[in-house]
């Protein structure tokens, strides 16, 4: 009981955090980044199932260092594969088809864009928290403007 009331929270609590700070519609975030000079960050999930997708929504994108870093450099994008959340046929008919379109492997798949949708980092979950993860993000940007 105590296990099952642990993941009902962890679901309710990475729902609620994709419902307020993440897109899920690609192209519309693509033309905010680009109005906004700012990168996209997709993120393909199994968010109620995979723990290393729950363990980098825990340990990085629902830390206020990365919330603040998102808010100015970034447009955040949620590709999700839920088990137990419902989506519709249309959400998860264009879920798989960016998954085909981005060679994704496995799950957490996160990609890093321009605002013209060029991939310029492939990256999953790294250990060392929101800072850590920051500056990975940070690298590859500097590394693309040369």
């Amino acid at each position: 009981m105590k296990k099952l009331l642990t993941i009902l929270v962890t679901v309710l609590a990475i729902s609620s955090f994709a419902a307020s700070d993440w897109n899920t519609n690609l192209p519309d975030a693509l033309k905010k980044a680009e109005k906004e000079k700012k990168y996209v960050l997709v993120d393909f999930s199994g968010s109620d199932w995979c723990g290393w997708c729950i363990k980098l929504d825990k340990e990085v994108f629902s830390k206020k260092e990365f919330k603040k870093y998102a808010k100015d450099n970034l447009i955040l994008v949620l590709i999700d594969f839920p088990r137990n959340k419902k989506m519709s046929m249309k959400e998860k008919a264009a879920n798989n088809a960016l998954a085909q379109k981005y060679k994704v492997q496995g799950f957490p798949t996160v990609l890093l864009m321009d605002s013209k949708g060029k991939v310029i980092l492939t990256t999953g979950y790294k250990p060392g928290g929101p800072e850590k993860y920051i500056e990975h993000l940070k690298e590859a940007i500097e590394k693309q403007k040369k």
